[in-house]
């Protein structure tokens, strides 16, 4: 348990960074001088970042003790976030966010290649949504945080704050038990990719993230008719605890229904909130109860798409795993962008319904593959 709290931990970490910005969106775009949607892009910019180097750096780092890759992703994490803290333009603060997605992938695919190596057949589900949950708890209490102490010390303090969390987590590592795995070379990677099953959980796991990012990033515009300021954390604290609720429930209920049924939940719960958000954002207690669905949604997704994959590509779940991550940073940096695009053309009230269209879609595709399920690759 010992190993998954620091797991946890870092992923709070991690995770912390990759959700604040969206509440401090506002201010931010204020002190770089560009508009909110382009401020926006800097969690696309994260994300695509995490996807290409995360498979990149696996295949370069081959059979390195992982906590070689784990300590040292948090190093660099730290590195990008004081860039951040100190950037004065939008292209240093954007090269800032490059490094840490480096460290991030290098940091967050491994802590759940530890969780899955360390944990046997039947707890490998609750392993990885104690990992998981330091991510969703970053949404329920670092998200909030870093939204309030920015309204009153400014946006450039909590991002120090975060880079002294990951110097923390960095200075555990040496004490976890060292975990190997076999080198696998990008050509290896790329073919473990092409394999129907593995590719079809992908596709689910990247739509699925295009739709939550796409809401996600811009939230704190969708709902500014009920919830601004000390409001908007509280929506925030919502969202976050649906997510932990949702990544404990889905640890479970995967372990004992199966991968299958959890992720159509997840969706499905995706595709409703989003398409009524539009209905609730005049009124502060709907958002608040809608975040908390949404959260709990959004929170089961992760670890049935991660049990799938240590199912269908049992010769290399690190692989799999590894591609996971990329596919959900890759998810998440269409889906900003895709946002930007719809808050700059067609305006703040088509969010929402975009979401559930794409939520819809990766729902029909779970669906598809569900019926028509092939045996694991061998």
């Amino acid at each position: 348990m010992g190993v998954l709290l620091v797991l946890a931990v870092g992923t709070f970490t991690v995770g912390t960074d990759g959700f604040v910005l969206n509440g401090l969106l506002p201010s931010i775009a204020r002190d770089l001088n560009v508009s909110e949607s382009t401020a926006g892009q800097l969690t696309t910019i994260f994300a695509i970042t995490y996807a290409i180097a995360s498979p990149l750096i696996a295949a370069a780092t081959g059979d390195w003790d992982r906590r070689r890759l784990l300590g040292g992703g948090l190093v660099l994490f730290t590195i990008g976030m004081a860039g951040q803290a100190l950037g004065t333009t939008y292209a240093v603060v954007a090269v800032s966010r490059v490094l840490a997605a480096v460290g991030a992938a290098a940091f967050q695919s491994n802590a759940y290649v530890v969780a899955g190596a360390l944990a046997t057949d039947d707890r490998r589900g609750r392993a990885l949504a104690t990992v998981s949950a330091g991510m969703s708890t970053s949404a329920v209490l670092g998200v909030p945080i870093g939204v309030l102490a920015g309204q009153g010390l400014g946006w450039r303090p909590v991002m120090w704050a975060i880079g002294v969390a990951g110097v923390l987590v960095a200075v555990a590592i040496p004490l976890l038990p060292a975990v190997h795995v076999p080198p696998v070379r990008l050509r290896a990677r790329l073919s473990v990719l092409i394999r129907p099953a593995v590719a079809k959980v992908l596709v689910v796991t990247v739509v699925g993230a295009v739709a939550t990012f796409a809401v996600f990033v811009y939230l704190p515009l969708i709902v500014a008719p009920s919830a601004t300021g000390a409001a908007l954390s509280w929506v925030l604290v919502a969202l976050g605890a649906g997510q932990v609720a949702g990544n404990s429930l889905a640890g479970r209920w995967t372990d004992r229904f199966g991968p299958g049924p959890v992720r159509l939940l997840s969706l499905g719960g995706s595709v409703v909130t989003c398409a009524i958000l539009n209905v609730a954002a005049p009124s502060l207690p709907g958002v608040l109860l809608l975040a908390l669905v949404s959260g709990a949604a959004g929170g089961m997704l992760m670890v049935p798409q991660q049990h799938r994959l240590f199912s269908v590509a049992p010769d290399a779940p690190t692989v799999a795993l590894g591609l996971n991550g990329s596919a959900i940073y890759l998810g998440g940096g269409l889906g900003s962008a895709a946002g930007g695009a719809v808050l700059a053309t067609a305006g703040v009230d088509w969010l929402a319904p975009a979401g559930a269209l794409l939520a819809a879609i990766a729902l029909t595709l779970a669906c598809v593959y569900r019926a028509a399920a092939v045996q694991p690759a061998r």
